[in-house]
């Protein structure tokens, strides 16, 4: 990359970022490492919502979903 090059995050990507935060947090407050040891885990909206804004920066809002 040149010294000229601009990085561009878009507002997908601070979302994520801003959900990252908010989920490391969480896990800090529960003295844990991962999501996985948690009582919650399938419950949690906060992980739910960190999913999607997982899926929404690497679709850059173009739609659709997403099964697995």
């Amino acid at each position: 990359m040149s010294d000229h090059e601009e990085i561009i995050i878009d507002e997908w990507d601070l979302k994520l970022d801003k959900m990252l935060v908010e989920l490391k947090n969480c896990q800090e407050s529960n003295s844990l490492k991962s999501c996985t040891p948690c009582s919650q885990f399938f419950e949690c909206e906060l992980r739910k919502r960190y999913v999607i804004a997982v899926y929404e920066s690497m679709n850059k809002g173009s739609g659709g979903g997403f099964e697995f």
